[in-house]
């Protein structure tokens, strides 16, 4: 088995450290809030560092899954000097490909390797270990890193070379933008013509409408409850990110653009950390005025 670092313990970062763990790797973690790793180690066989530099120290494996393009650079800054020679580099955070790409080259300068590889399938996907991951990177990384993401990855695809993991999170998440604007239209209607929305999904999500979104979210949306899932903040840095890369790319995203500005209209209402079912509030906002 391995030893591994894994740096960042928010929602999906926790539950994987302790997939590594019980697949026999040695885990060493760090979270910007020290309690939090500590809190980790209490419950897992592992090691809580104080600081970024003695997590990695020695680590074959450096697991990130942080915030944002800033916070990723942040941790990058104060790690680089302290990864050994032929470490891997794994960046779960859904960032940019042009982030990615700049810290592959960095790696490669030090003698390690980088994988951009983003993940999908939320906390509940994260608590199984049947995360779905989206990989850019060498194949020989790639190779030696997949064993690793097995621990916490159910589906793991290598997409292309470095960056390729990232586009294709932006993928995901312009479908899945596009889907619940979708389907929060469509229980929108149902509830203003008086249908049984139940009825209408027991009719409806056998054929060509059903998704993941409407099997797992269309009850909390009509009871509007949204205090769980993937919150709106985070899909909108997604989604920014996925509109500055269509941008240099040439690619246009018409509707991605336009969900992006309904996310802004649940932010304005309060619901910045509300799951990204709540989508379907907009509507009860535009009957009260």
């Amino acid at each position: 088995m391995s030893k591994c670092a894994f740096l960042g313990l928010g929602v999906m970062g926790f539950p994987m450290a302790g997939h590594l763990v019980s697949k026999g790797h040695e885990v060493t973690v760090w979270n910007r809030t020290p309690a939090k790793a500590e809190d980790w180690a209490s419950k897992h066989e592992g090691k809580a560092a104080t600081t970024p530099e003695d997590a990695v120290a020695g680590a074959e494996y450096v697991c990130l899954c942080l915030g944002d393009d800033p916070d990723v650079e942040a941790v990058f800054d104060q790690i680089e000097g302290a990864l050994a020679n032929g470490a891997i580099v794994i960046d779960h955070t859904t960032a940019s490909a042009g982030l990615a790409r700049s810290l592959y080259e960095r790696c490669a300068a030090r003698g390690a390797h980088f994988v951009d590889a983003p993940i999908s399938g939320g906390q509940a996907g994260a608590e199984a270990g049947r995360l779905t991951i989206m990989c850019g990177g060498d194949g020989e990384a790639m190779a030696k890193a997949r064993p690793v993401m097995e621990a916490y990855g159910a589906r793991i695809t290598h997409i292309g070379e470095s960056g390729a993991g990232q586009l294709a999170k932006s993928v995901n998440q312009i479908c899945i933008a596009g889907i619940v604007q979708g389907l929060s239209e469509g229980i929108h209607f149902a509830e203003s013509n008086g249908l049984d929305v139940a009825k209408v999904m027991e009719a409806i999500s056998g054929g060509a409408a059903q998704s993941w979104q409407m099997e797992n979210r269309w009850k909390t949306m009509v009871a509007r409850e949204f205090e769980h899932g993937f919150a709106v903040d985070w899909m909108r840095k997604d989604l920014r990110i996925a509109l500055k890369a269509a941008g240099e790319s040439g690619a246009r995203l018409p509707v991605t653009a336009l969900v992006d500005q309904f996310y802004a209209d649940v932010q304005a209402e309060g619901g910045q950390r509300w799951d990204t079912s709540s989508l379907v509030t907009r509507f009860d906002t535009s009957r009260k005025q």
